[in-house]
């Protein structure tokens, strides 16, 4: 939604003059016969009239339905600041429609001692602009795939980490087992896994699922990556420590493939901080 909010204001000058000029291409009355306005024109939401009295005078018109239920209303309060340019046309700054829940901006038209208020759809209007990519079936469909990829990683994290828990209640009401050093550890990584595995659907749900999105943030993938990347290194570094552990017990012949891990565990470490003041200097510098 912020996307498309700063797209507008980008090209604010030249989206307002082509509402303008589109206002002044209407007919004469057209506030009379809405009908084919609506259907010409997706980026209008809805439109209904207000007489010099600041009266609702019409039924609010959308392409799906007339409501009359607030025919005779006050809507002096919202016209009380209201200025009118040279051209009797008002644009209000954008906000999220309370009816759709999208981007929005109204447009107040005076005309023959009335007003007529249209509620535009920014992304429509911006994408007919050519403003912005943005095509309502991909997003449905991708949306769609994101949701049942996301939903399965989290079905999966839910199994590691009950797993994690079987692993661990097993091996407290079974203290005979023998490696409880290699269980424990195992129980551990399983649940650590998971809740990295979680945490990642969980991103993937919040940002391609919930939130629209219009334009690729890098910075967003970057945390969703940074986030996935910090919990794979610490289960790596549990499982070094359990090879270290093991192998010190029972075979001290392999420590330098222990200390081989370690080093490897180490570089990825160093890797992820590298790759984080890469993208905080990046992200500085673009501000």
């Amino acid at each position: 939604m912020k996307a498309v909010i700063n797209a507008y204001r980008a090209q604010k000058i030249n989206v307002d003059s082509f509402l303008k000029t589109f206002i002044k291409s209407l007919p004469k009355d057209y506030i009379k016969d809405p009908s084919q306005i609506l259907k010409k024109n997706r980026f209008i939401q809805l439109m209904y009239g207000v007489d010099s009295e600041f009266k609702q005078s019409t039924p609010v018109i959308s392409k799906k339905e007339s409501d009359s239920s607030q025919l005779g209303n006050n809507k002096s309060h919202y016209f009380i600041k209201l200025e009118l340019d040279n051209d009797d046309i008002y644009i209000s700054n954008p906000y999220i429609h309370h009816k759709t829940g999208k981007a929005s901006i109204s447009i107040v038209h005076y005309k023959n001692s009335s007003y007529c208020v249209f509620d535009i759809n920014l992304i429509y209007l911006l994408e007919d602009l050519k403003l912005i990519e943005y095509n309502s079936t991909h997003d449905k469909i991708k949306r769609v795939i994101y949701f049942f990829g996301s939903t399965m990683l989290a079905l999966v994290a839910i199994a590691l980490i009950v797993y994690g828990g079987y692993v661990f209640f097993a091996l407290t009401f079974s203290l005979s087992s023998s490696d409880f050093l290699h269980d424990i550890f195992k129980s551990i990584i399983s649940m650590t896994l998971g809740l990295a595995i979680y945490d990642l659907a969980k991103q993937i749900f919040e940002h391609e699922v919930i939130y629209q999105s219009f334009h690729q943030s890098e910075d967003k993938q970057y945390k969703v990556l940074g986030k996935f990347l910090i919990s794979i290194v610490i289960a790596l570094s549990i499982e070094t420590l359990m090879v270290v552990f093991k192998i010190a017990l029972d075979n001290t012949d392999k420590m330098l493939s222990a200390f081989y891990l370690l080093i490897g565990t180490t570089i990825m470490l160093v890797g992820l901080g590298y790759f984080y003041k890469t993208i905080q200097e990046s992200t500085q510098q673009e501000e």
